[in-house]
């Protein structure tokens, strides 16, 4: 019998990161479905679709063969059989997501991939919507956020490590954009459900977030 974690949160809230720690301690499959999203985003960006064309991407999505593998340990997004974990995280393909994640065809198709994994396989996704959508019956829902601030700063830092010049002040405003955009789309928006845990880890270290949602799984399995 699975088991599953959802975990929810915002844009750089950090739930790729914990949700890959958490699930190596606990020996749990990692999905990211995120990374899938963005998969499709660079699809039809590299289709020349434009991030308005609804139509298109809907004539488009189904078209596209995206997997999630398992090279040496690591997860590798498959998009047509090609790795593109280099490609997915760009600024464009960022922008393309986070407006075609919301077309209901591309989420049914994405959905349904992810459902089908997890019920066979105990896993632990993040995304936006896994414990009001993809796994509304998840053994352990998670809200993970912190504030724009702090979750600019983590991007910022990223980017500029990456030796890519950009303004901090910049990066908040288009995550405070991204966040209006993600709650209020009208399909599968971006909500904190009930039975979720609120973790705010604007002043928690990575570590002290991880051990927080291992303890909430220790106390389902008891």
């Amino acid at each position: 019998m699975s088991f599953q974690i959802a975990v929810d949160g915002p844009a750089g809230a950090g739930k790729s990161t914990i949700a890959k720690k958490v699930a190596a301690k606990l020996g749990v499959v990692y999905v990211d479905t995120g990374a899938m999203y963005r998969a499709m985003a660079l699809y039809l960006y590299r289709k020349g679709i434009s991030a308005d064309d609804q139509a298109g991407i809907s004539a488009s999505c189904n078209d596209a063969d995206i997997s999630i593998a398992y090279e040496d340990g690591k997860q590798v997004v498959l998009l047509d059989g090609q790795n593109v974990n280099d490609y997915i995280r760009t600024p464009e393909v960022s922008q393309m997501a986070s407006k075609s994640s919301a077309n209901p065809d591309v989420r049914k198709k994405l959905v349904q991939l992810q459902q089908k994994l997890a019920e066979t396989t105990s896993v632990i996704m993040d995304g936006r919507d896994i414990g009001s959508c993809v796994l509304p019956n998840a053994d352990v829902k998670v809200y993970l956020t912190a504030s724009s601030r702090v979750r600019a700063q983590r991007r910022y830092d990223e980017l500029v490590a990456s030796g890519i010049d950009c303004d901090l002040d910049q990066i908040e405003r288009e995550i405070i954009e991204r966040d209006e955009r993600d709650m209020t789309r009208e399909h599968s928006p971006l909500v904190q459900v009930p039975d979720a845990t609120l973790i705010d880890s604007s002043y928690m270290s990575v570590d002290e977030v991880v051990d927080a949602i291992i303890a909430l799984v220790s106390s389902k399995e008891e």
